[in-house]
């Protein structure tokens, strides 16, 4: 399972951060796709890359995987779980922009702008059945796409191809997004407000501490919990201005809801935790992550690469 937000600096910024959480990863380095790189795209839906793109993933037959990544426009999407949901056309669609369903991301990211952009060129897409090899059947997911502006969560299901406007900012796994949006209104009560003093009838009671009126929002790892527990703590962090600020409001709000091994068990009796969290940050193109068994933030900065170059790069390890 997995969580996603995204915030601003207040200004032209977008940080885009994710977990992924999973009883074990997958080999997943962080990868740069430059301009000149020679796109492998099954229904030429990627015929180039028009943006350099960093982020998480995988490499296979030479073609870039990602779980989540961003741009050198300030455009970010991130993949998140979504079993039993989730459906993609067999085939592709004669008239329509044919997208694998694992170049999805690298479509976003490397083709377009901003969420406007991508917004527009969504209604006319199909994503097709189409794996990469035999090896990575096509994942069950569903997007989280970003800018500095706001996000949108795409959702390709039994019902068709459907956009939202994510005006909360968070997505996590199953039920669909319209779901969880309206779930929110069972959260109406909650608030970081200091408790009032109060008597009851002769008693003069006074709180113990802050935090009381937070009461009611779950604590569990639940993907409905999650979401309202993640679309609680980024609503209300305070807006930071600084890059050291944005990624540290990343990590922490994460952390939050961040899965620990031996606290919930799949179907098979294999536990999820946090694999790694990940954050995209457009300030710097710069990618950040961590992982369960590292908590020291990594990261690699687009410009310190070859965003022109033509070979994917696998980016090795540094400290933030």
């Amino acid at each position: 399972m997995c969580t996603g937000i995204r915030f601003s600096d207040g200004g032209s910024s977008l940080y885009l951060a994710r977990n992924l959480d999973w009883t074990s990863g997958y080999g997943e380095r962080v990868v740069l796709t430059p301009t000149g790189y020679a796109t492998r795209s099954p229904f030429g839906a990627v015929p180039s890359i028009r943006h350099a793109v960093i982020g998480m993933g995988i490499v296979e037959d030479d073609t870039p995987l990602y779980f989540d990544c961003g741009n050198d426009a300030g455009l970010a999407v991130a993949g998140l779980n979504f079993p039993g949901y989730a459906s993609y056309a067999d085939g592709p669609a004669e008239g329509a922009t044919n997208v694998a369903a694992f170049e999805f991301p690298l479509w976003v990211a490397s083709q377009f702008a901003t969420v406007d952009e991508v917004e527009v060129a969504l209604g006319d897409v199909v994503i097709v059945d189409k794996p990469i090899n035999e090896k990575y059947p096509s994942s069950m997911l569903h997007w989280i796409i970003g800018d500095a502006s706001r996000a949108i969560v795409v959702e390709s299901t039994s019902d068709g191809l459907q956009v939202f406007d994510d005006d909360v900012d968070v997505l996590t796994n199953q039920p669909g997004f319209a779901w969880h949006h309206e779930n929110l209104r069972n959260y109406l009560n909650v608030s970081p407000d200091f408790p009032r003093e109060t008597t009851l009838r002769r008693a003069h009671l006074v709180p113990f501490g802050s935090g009381s009126h937070m009461r009611g929002v779950p604590g569990d790892y639940y993907s409905p919990s999650r979401f309202v527990r993640a679309a609680y703590v980024n609503a209300h962090y305070p807006d930071k201005r600084s890059e050291e600020e944005n990624v540290s409001r990343a990590f922490h709000t994460l952390q939050q809801v961040a899965m620990v091994d031996g606290c919930a068990a799949m179907d098979s009796g294999e536990f999820e935790k946090t694999i790694y969290t990940g954050l995209f940050s457009s300030a710097t193109t710069t990618y950040y992550w961590n992982t369960y068994d590292d908590p020291a933030i990594h990261s690699a900065a687009m410009a310190d690469h070859q965003p022109g170059g033509e070979k994917l790069i696998v980016v090795q390890r540094s400290h933030y």
